[in-house]
């Protein structure tokens, strides 16, 4: 079996604010966690997206005013300095380059990516992301394969992924999420449009969750889907902000809470794994979460979770499950 790929690049470090939460000391913390994994992760520098992978999923004209916009603020939250342009790219170069190295037999393929993508709109930046790498990976899978599932566990609900595929059957997107916080979408009776409706599952979650009601969601809703829909390629928008220290989120999940999320989803599906980095801003315990997931899909126990499971919670994986029960078996 061929050992994960993590696909990294210095160009991700370009994109650059001081001060702000998104920044670079994320990834140069992750990475140094990982690069002494080399003789069981193989390291890998991505290239960049083309324009025509960009505007698969965004607009030409503002994939052109990205490209073209220097350093600079976009809306409150979302910045451009003089790398940002170069880093975005690239990272969606490494969603593809991912996607590519999963359906080519690599059972897992990781973008240490940023800025993150998924709150990015066809045709419009928020939520610090500028392109939406997992649905550019998604798009470019489907050259290929038939179905893809993407599961989104950020404490963020991934407006841009959802908006993208909410009228299609062929990409499923599942994301479970804080509720209400940002970006305000995310409902559980959300559930997609025309033919793509039941292929957009949202479980919303109330603050103070943790890894029992993860867990339960997960079972409950999540890997029943998995076995109906049979998806040939995965794709994770890995958010690590519902860490119970994170300062954008108020869940209370540990590291190996993350690890038995991905051990669930890889026991429940056959399909390799294409994992996107996305939130995360604990710079302390970002990269014992991004450890521990790459580890459950390994295979490989990360240690003993949180087990308690929260009555908030239930109530909405319950309702969650009702709404769904119309389109799958639970």
């Amino acid at each position: 079996m061929r050992i994960p790929c993590i696909l990294y690049s210095d160009d991700f470090l370009g994109h650059d604010l001081p001060g702000h939460v998104e920044s670079r000391e994320r990834l140069l913390a992750i990475m140094e966690r990982l690069r002494p994994m080399s003789g069981r992760l193989e390291f890998s520098e991505p290239p960049p997206a083309g324009i025509s992978d960009l505007e698969a999923v965004h607009q030409p004209w503002y994939v052109k005013s990205i490209l073209g916009h220097g350093r600079g603020r976009l809306d409150m939250d979302t910045y451009m300095s003089e790398g940002s342009a170069a880093a975005a790219m690239r990272a969606a170069g490494a969603a593809i380059e991912a996607v590519d190295l999963a359906l080519s037999g690599r059972s897992l393929s990781a973008g240490m990516v940023r800025p993150p993508g998924h709150h990015a709109l066809p045709a419009q930046a928020m939520g610090f992301c500028l392109f939406n790498n997992a649905a550019i990976a998604a798009m470019h899978a489907l050259k290929k394969a038939k179905k893809v599932l993407i599961v989104d566990w950020d404490v963020h609900h991934g407006n841009g992924t959802e908006l993208v595929f909410y009228g299609r059957p062929d990409v499923l997107y599942f994301s479970v999420h804080q509720y209400p916080h940002f970006p305000g979408t995310g409902a559980a009776d959300d559930t997609g449009t025309g033919e793509g409706e039941g292929y957009n599952v949202n479980v919303p979650l109330p603050a103070g969750s943790g890894d029992g009601d993860y867990v339960d969601a997960f079972q409950r809703i999540l890997l029943p889907i998995v076995g109906s829909y049979r998806p040939e390629l995965v794709i994770v928008s890995a958010g690590y902000d519902t860490h119970h220290a994170d300062p954008l989120g108020d869940m209370r999940m540990t590291a190996a809470g993350f690890g038995e999320l991905a051990s669930l989803l890889k026991s429940a599906c056959s399909a390799n794994v294409v994992l996107l980095l996305e939130g995360g801003y604990n710079i302390e315990h970002l990269p014992s979460c991004v450890e521990a997931s790459l580890l459950g899909f390994m295979g490989e126990d990360y240690g003993r979770i949180s087990g308690e499971r929260t009555a908030a919670a239930a109530e909405r994986i319950h309702e969650a499950a009702a709404i769904q029960k119309k389109y799958w078996r639970l």
